[in-house]
């Protein structure tokens, strides 16, 4: 438990248990890393920037560096379980916390559905009937994808030790099948003529190239913050969280380069001869697979499927655990209805996890393929994410004297540049995803706004709207640019000069953010009640 006078951190929370070292930390948020975005997102991102794909990938992981840098000294510094809840709330008061939160838990609940329908989606080569011929789940597909949820809930449930363990496991093969498939599929088959391929290296120019990101390259990298999420578990947090988010960010990213790079050699040129609409076959879901067994090697091909059971699987069922976390985190706090902050003997929150099973299944409804899934999930990660760089440097002015066991060197250049480049990842969703993911907030902040007026402490806790005076301009003003801009907008704002409305834009919000946080005298409060709301939690038995 943290002491509040001098930033220390004692004695565990009560509930949670602190049983979780160093390396299944950084194996939860690898694990998270290496889902479906490998075996899919090679595909959707040479298609919309073609042999230049590889600089969409080298973009993205500088942001999620720069983004898991801010993370790490957050949490260190603030071990709390659902943290990227907890952060703002401290920073901000109980209205941004839940905000955040809110979005959070929106990206998280999505996740493991999507990578169900993505392990479905590839071995329905092997097993057709799965998805049509549009990647949606067919009746069949579906009853298997609700029996892996539930699957999911199952091994949860049992706690978190369970979790971290099941995972080690998995996440040792579902690193090695892709440094396989790049070493192979670079010896047997590399053409270098294919990066300037079907209209050169940059076909669709510098928009292919940042168009690429929301569509599977920024959801492929994402992930590293799910250690964050089980700081409240972790054993040594101070050390081990940063150690585990940014050894996790740079080792995705460099097998994500050089799976991008072994994609676009191994294809077959004459694929490429019209363009990069369709470069391993129309229709087709499984991309490396459908290269092992063109090149002949089938025993690649049978290791992919497995994978495309595992990696997904794997992934799914560490944010099915976290999406828990960030539920209980929010009830925790009174923001949605106390009952999700439930812990079971095993100081598990089964109630969140039950909610969790049945969102899931829910979402299979309007997004029933993987490709329907990416733009929203994206958008709504990187908007989560774009929380941290503001409430780390508030932080910092309203809590200067916490112990800071990981502090970011240029955190005053770093912070802003990932607020400006988390906004900018949101504007290249494009309109149409932007404007699905307002509503979604404007609906979180209706719960919210329910919640708080029926709630047994609605007159004890202040709202802090003040926010508001921040967060509303950024949502309303990114929609507007997306509105106005070159990514399925109308057009109005020209190319370039798109990127630099929202920078400009970004950073006056920035700094608006750090200006509206909590006095340091709110910020020792929102401390005090941190311990005081954790010590009401039931103990684990």
């Amino acid at each position: 438990m943290t002491d509040i006078s001098t930033g220390q951190v004692g004695a565990p929370t009560p509930g949670l248990r602190r049983v979780v070292g160093p390396m299944p930390l950084m194996f939860i948020s690898l694990g998270s890393i290496i889902g479906s975005g490998w075996l899919l997102g090679a595909l959707t991102a040479a298609s919309a920037a073609g042999g230049a794909s590889v600089l969409s990938w080298l973009l993205a992981g500088v942001v999620m560096v720069l983004l898991a840098l801010v993370h790490a000294e957050l949490a260190a510094a603030y071990p709390f379980a659902g943290g990227t809840a907890r952060y703002p709330r401290l920073a901000f008061g109980a209205l941004a916390g839940f905000t955040a939160g809110w979005v959070g838990w929106l990206q998280a609940v999505t996740l493991a559905p999507i990578e169900v329908e993505a392990a479905l989606s590839y071995l329905n080569h092997a097993w057709p009937g799965l998805v049509n011929a549009d990647g949606a789940l067919t009746g069949r597909g579906l009853w298997i994808a609700v029996a892996l949820i539930a699957l999911f809930t199952v091994v949860n449930i049992m706690g978190v030790r369970w979790l971290a363990e099941s995972n080690r496991i998995t996440v040792l093969w579902k690193t090695a099948v892709p440094v396989l498939t790049i070493i192979v599929l670079m010896v047997v088959s590399f053409h270098a003529s294919n990066f300037t391929a079907g209209g050169g290296f940059a076909p669709f120019g510098a928009h292919g190239v940042f168009a690429a990101l929301p569509l599977g390259v920024v959801f492929a990298l994402q992930g590293f913050e799910q250690a964050v999420q089980l700081g409240g578990e972790s054993r040594n947090p101070q050390r081990d969280l940063p150690r585990a988010v940014i050894g996790a960010v740079l080792i995705g990213t460099v097998i994500y380069i050089g799976l991008e790079f072994a994609f676009i050699g191994a294809l077959d040129p004459a694929n490429l001869l019209h363009g990069w609409s369709a470069p391993v076959g129309k229709g087709d879901f499984g991309p490396y697979a459908t290269l092992a067994t063109t090149l002949g090697l089938g025993w690649l091909a049978v290791i992919l499927y497995i994978d495309a059971v595992i990696s997904p699987a794997g992934t799914g069922l560490v944010y099915l655990g976290t999406t828990a976390r960030l539920s209980y985190a929010l009830g925790h706090a009174g923001h949605v209805p106390r009952a999700t902050a439930k812990l079971n003997r095993a100081g598990v929150p089964w109630v969140s996890l039950l909610l969790a099973f049945v969102v899931g299944i829910i979402c299979f409804l309007p997004f029933p393929s993987w490709q329907s899934f990416v733009g929203l999930v994206t958008s709504a990660t990187v908007m989560m994410y774009g929380f941290a760089p503001v409430t780390l440097i508030a932080l910092r002015r309203s809590d200067p004297d916490r112990h800071r066991p990981y502090r970011l060197k240029g955190a005053s250049v770093i912070a802003p540049l990932a607020f400006i480049a988390a906004s900018e990842i949101i504007y290249w969703t494009s309109w149409p995803t932007v404007e699905k993911l307002l509503i979604l907030v404007a609906v979180g902040l209706v719960v919210f706004a329910i919640s708080h007026l029926l709630g047994k402490k609605s007159k004890e806790q202040p709202l802090d709207a003040q926010a508001l005076l921040w967060l509303l301009p950024w949502f309303v003003g990114l929609g507007l640019i997306s509105y106005l801009g070159q990514y399925d907008g109308i057009g109005v704002i020209p190319p370039w000069v798109d990127l630099g409305v929202v920078a400009v834009f970004a950073l006056a919000i920035f700094y608006l953010g750090v200006r509206l946080s909590l006095p340091a005298s709110r910020v020792a409060e929102a401390l005090v009640i941190e311990e005081a709301e954790a010590a009401t939690e039931p103990a684990s038995l």
